[in-house]
């Protein structure tokens, strides 16, 4: 399930500050299953050791074309030719420049152009002042760049080590670790809208007490993660958790079960799949109280009296589109026991294909699940594994379905 697990890649640095992302990169990439082969400039070498990265790949870091450990003196040739892809992080404007001109005056840049084009793709994270990613001759180099195949990575936003504040950061390591994953994830999305739901839902009873339950929202990110990954596009509808947007998703925030169905409402027109992973509470207090409800000492508790909730997931499932199978409906089921009778139960009650059931006690907040299948076929057992893993595996498997 980890794309990058097994993959060889070449870690090439530029002269920046950003170097210092370059380490934490190469750390998490190695982590995630890669080995990494650092190539360094000589600029690159004023901001980061090379002994530094040696001992967070693992390997002899390479800096020179007249390297004394290659026999045939060729590292250009060697090094491309063993890699999975080329990687330069930070890329700095005058590398950008380099690369779209074709120089070679250096290994990093020379090992770039007598790369296999058609086997070992070339992806760059720039980074640079503000002012050098917004001059018109950057822009140029860039677009020309993505029209010669190269992989160009988004910038960050925010502090620079000059001082000034804007685009041109490069990005964080993990933001880069999620764009490689994404980029050697198959696309079996492409061209298709999801629409995800995740975490719970509050349901107030006055300004400072409600109504929720224990989902972290965890499973419905790493769905979204992995849908982005696989060539859709997705927007992704949370509740009240606070946990990070994974890159390339559109995220719209709400609280309650109601917004949550007018979110949905007004989304799911755009959308061919539609994966309600959020546990909505099924009752809200039909009054909520202007102030916080104090309690008076003589011992008696508060009456409250409760509404049921619209169902999104039912309501989405029984609309002309997912009746002329325009729209895929998956449906989860958070139960405490009794799991496939439950969720076989609720798949024929909201009248979906796909009802993904899972023990919620067991997994609300955790960031591993175990899932279970259930479809007019049966029920079938994803085994307990990383949420993402699980997220991976389960939009494969509708893709496969569509």
């Amino acid at each position: 399930m980890n794309t990058l697990a097994g993959k060889h890649l070449v870690l090439g640095l530029s002269g920046g500050i950003a170097c210092y992302k370059a380490a934490e990169l190469c750390r998490a990439l190695v982590k995630a299953g890669a080995s990494v082969q650092v190539v360094m400039t000589e600029a690159a070498e004023h901001f980061m050791t090379a002994v530094t990265l040696q001992a967070l790949s693992g390997r002899p870091v390479y800096t020179s074309q007249w390297d004394a450990r290659e026999a045939n003196n060729m590292a250009h040739i060697n090094l491309s030719r063993e890699a999975d892809a080329i990687v330069i992080a930070p890329a700095s404007a005058d590398f950008l420049a380099k690369l779209l001109h074709g120089r070679a005056d250096d290994l990093l840049s020379l090992m770039c152009l007598a790369r296999p084009m058609d086997a070992v793709p070339l992806l760059v994270a720039p980074a640079m002042n503000r002012e050098m990613w917004a001059n018109p001759a950057t822009q140029r180099n860039v677009a020309q760049l993505k029209a010669d195949g190269v992989q160009v990575l988004d910038v960050g936003q925010g502090d620079q080590a000059c001082g000034e504040t804007g685009d041109g950061r490069m990005l964080e390591a993990e933001e880069i670790l999620e764009d490689l994953q994404s980029f050697f994830t198959p696309k079996c999305l492409t061209g298709k809208h999801v629409l995800v739901t995740a975490g719970p839902t509050y349901e107030a009873i006055d300004p400072v007490r409600g109504i929720t339950n224990l989902s972290s929202g965890k499973m419905g990110f790493a769905i979204a993660r992995a849908a982005q990954q696989a060539g859709a596009q997705v927007t992704l509808v949370a509740g009240p958790v606070s946990l990070a947007t994974p890159r390339g998703v559109a995220r719209i925030d709400v609280r309650s079960a109601r917004e949550m169905f007018s979110a949905v409402q007004a989304q799911v027109a755009q959308a061919q799949i539609f994966i309600a992973t959020a546990a909505v509470a099924d009752w809200r207090p039909d009054t909520q109280a202007d102030q916080k409800i104090k309690k008076d000492g003589s011992g008696q508790t508060p009456q409250l009296s409760f509404v049921e909730n619209p169902d999104i997931l039912a309501s989405v499932a029984q609309s002309a589109a997912a009746r002329t199978g325009a729209l895929f409906c998956v449906g989860f089921a958070a139960e405490s026991h009794d799991l496939q009778a439950h969720a076989t139960a609720k798949r024929l009650r909201k009248q979906v294909p796909l009802l993904v059931g899972n023990i919620g006690p067991s997994t609300f907040g955790q960031d591993d699940n175990a899932l279970l299948l259930v479809d007019a076929n049966g029920a079938r057992e994803l085994p307990r594994a990383s949420k993402q893993a699980l997220a991976v595996e389960l939009i494969a498997e509708i893709a496969r379905r569509l």
